[in-house]
């Protein structure tokens, strides 16, 4: 990142910076971009109606200030009457770098989280048939609840276990991280030739099978093995 926020001085006020707590730490972690992978689990594909192949991995982007804090009691997102929750590991970036080899990519992570890809399934599926972008399908207020970020000094490079959210106590989407088409460090390789990743910067790395809606008042909750438990409840 370009701009140096402890020196600068600004024509407006923007608030602090949008960050995760750290897990046992007082300490946070800067976000500066969210960048996700579409279509990484080969069930999910399936489901959205596509062919689960080895095709490069694609990506899109949340605004940062769209990130939910665990145990939060969040709004029911507007201009939807169909939104969806999806499950997924968060990758947190703390060395940046571009053209990145795969089996150097590990090198670049400096932790993990566990993550909601909240989307406005109705705004996207609009947008795909006119041809358009569906930003506003993804990115939006409140779009990316996220749990505090555990280091890899301490939980390694999960590349297997269970992954689940369940909705008002009932299991809707289940797998397992092996299952990923593309594996975090075949992701980070592949965006880091598209774009320069920056400390800061996460990754959401796809959902599996099962995603499906939420209503107001309805309680989230997901899980990944070794790296922790997200809690979020939808206001009435």
């Amino acid at each position: 990142m370009n701009d140096d926020r402890r020196s600068a001085h600004y024509a407006i006020d923007m608030g602090p910076m949008p960050s995760l707590p750290i897990a046992g730490s007082d300490l946070r972690f800067p976000v500066g971009r969210i960048y996700c992978v579409g279509r990484n689990y080969a069930e999910h594909a399936r489901e959205m109606g596509h062919d689960p192949t080895r095709e490069p991995p694609f990506f899109f982007m949340k605004a940062a200030n769209s990130l939910v804090q665990n145990n939060a009691t969040i709004n029911f997102p507007r201009a939807s009457k169909d939104v969806h929750h999806e499950i997924e590991l968060v990758v947190a970036i703390g060395t940046g770098g571009k053209n990145i080899p795969v089996e150097q990519a590990l090198e670049h992570v400096w932790g993990y989280g566990v993550g909601l890809d909240m989307t406005r399934r109705d705004l996207q599926g609009e947008a795909k048939k006119m041809g358009r972008p569906w930003e506003m399908g993804k990115s939006f207020d409140e779009s990316a609840p996220c749990t505090a970020l555990k280091p890899v000094a301490e939980i390694g490079h999960p590349a297997k276990g269970a992954i689940w959210v369940k909705v008002n106590g009932q299991v809707k989407q289940q797998g397992d991280l092996s299952q990923q088409i593309w594996n975090v460090q075949e992701q980070i390789a592949y965006l880091s030739n598209l774009i320069t990743l920056e400390p800061g910067d996460l990754i959401f790395t796809g959902t599996p099978a099962g995603v499906g809606p939420v209503n107001p008042g309805d309680k989230l909750e997901g899980h990944i093995d070794s790296v922790g438990d997200l809690v979020i409840q939808y206001a009435r």
